[in-house]
């Protein structure tokens, strides 16, 4: 007899003929300029295994109303891919994306305790033995809370609160709590404080302080601690102003910055693979109806001569509307270099096409 369903742990980009039969433990939406970009979720099944499942933007109207944090479904063809990113919400390799053709149909539910929860030990976050890649969960009391703070992160203004938990082991760990849950959880703290509270957290992200991989890279020497003698003030160099902008400003991987859903600033480290002459990558379209818009220039100078006009005026031939809401619709993702910057790199500005370019202009470039 065939097997009704296919289980969660063997699934892969093999093929898209893939039905699962799963219970949706976590949902929530990704927004961009005020739209929904994706619904993200946490399939199980029940054998307890997990996998993060993306429904994107494109087919959003299809499946959003059928879908509900808690409910039993039943996915039938469906693709996947690569797993990766540094906030890795379940083990599994992959990831699925739901397609048009994909089909959802009802079932039983799955069982009430079926959660996915599944809290690490606190030794095992303090030796360092799990990976800061995946995101885990955690049980603890709490044991010492500090006051709502108001912090700039990313350029916002941000609650924070940092608290102290202890396990059955009373091994102890820290935890810092952000936004809206920073404030819900200080409330809920000050209404029970005369109670035992116990703090249980799902999808943590680890933060790691890698001080042993520093100590390992310092001279094999033996120096012993020197106390010496206050010198009187003097004037001391600085870091440099790009120095310094490197030791803010945090690192990302390309991988970090295609799954990346916030605007935030950050540096990749890479190696230039081609440069693009063609600027048909992308086009400006139509933030209503998402309609190519026309650019509309009055640049015919009298005498015949021809002139760029910045203050040029964008028309949408659908919506009827000059200067619509725009919206930018990349193909893929690429670092977009601007002319001053471009001229540093190539050695010609960006209007002067470039035909070939050898490896010894850039071994190694920073692209911020």
């Amino acid at each position: 007899m065939a097997k009704l369903f296919d289980k969660v742990m063997d699934l892969s980009p093999a093929k898209t003929t893939w039905k699962i039969k799963v219970k949706i433990i976590r949902l929530w939406r990704q927004y961009s300029a005020g739209d929904i970009d994706s619904i993200e979720m946490v399939l199980i099944n029940s054998n307890g295994d997990t996998i993060h499942a993306t429904v994107n933007e494109d087919v959003v109207p299809i499946f959003e109303s059928f879908l509900e944090e808690g409910d039993s479904k039943i996915f039938i063809n469906f693709s996947l891919s690569q797993a990766c990113g540094s906030y890795r919400l379940t083990k599994h390799p992959y990831k699925i994306w739901f397609q048009a053709t994909t089909r959802i149909r009802l079932c039983d539910d799955l069982p009430y305790r079926l959660t996915g929860f599944t809290h690490v030990n606190f030794r095992e976050i303090l030796d360092g033995t799990l990976s800061p890649e995946y995101l885990i969960d955690i049980m603890g009391q709490i044991v010492e809370v500090t006051h709502v703070e108001i912090v700039s992160l990313n350029g916002k203004d941000t609650e924070k609160i940092s608290l102290l938990l202890k396990n059955e082991e009373d091994v102890r760990i820290p935890l810092v709590v952000w936004g809206k849950v920073a404030l819900d959880l200080s409330e809920a703290i000050q209404l029970l404080s005369d109670r035992t509270l116990i703090c249980v957290m799902k999808f943590v992200k680890l933060k790691v302080w890698k001080v042993e991989a520093f100590a390992k890279l310092l001279p094999k020497e033996n120096i012993s601690l020197a106390i010496v003698k206050s010198k009187p003030l003097s004037m001391v160099s600085m870091m440099s102003e790009e120095e310094d902008y490197f030791v803010k400003t945090p690192q990302k991987t390309i991988s970090d910055i295609l799954e990346t859903r916030k605007v935030e600033r950050c540096y990749v480290r890479c190696t230039i693979a081609a440069i693009d002459n063609d600027m048909g990558w992308y086009y400006i379209s139509c933030k209503v109806c998402g309609t190519k818009v026309d650019m509309l220039h009055n640049n015919v100078h009298p005498g015949g001569t021809y002139e760029l006009d910045v203050r040029c005026m964008l028309y949408c031939t659908k919506c009827k509307m000059l200067n619509p809401k725009l919206k930018l619709r990349p193909g893929s993702a690429k670092l977009l270099v601007l002319d001053n910057i471009a001229l540093q790199l190539l050695y010609q500005p960006c209007f002067n096409p470039t035909t070939h370019i050898t490896s010894e202009v850039w071994p190694l470039l920073q692209f911020v």
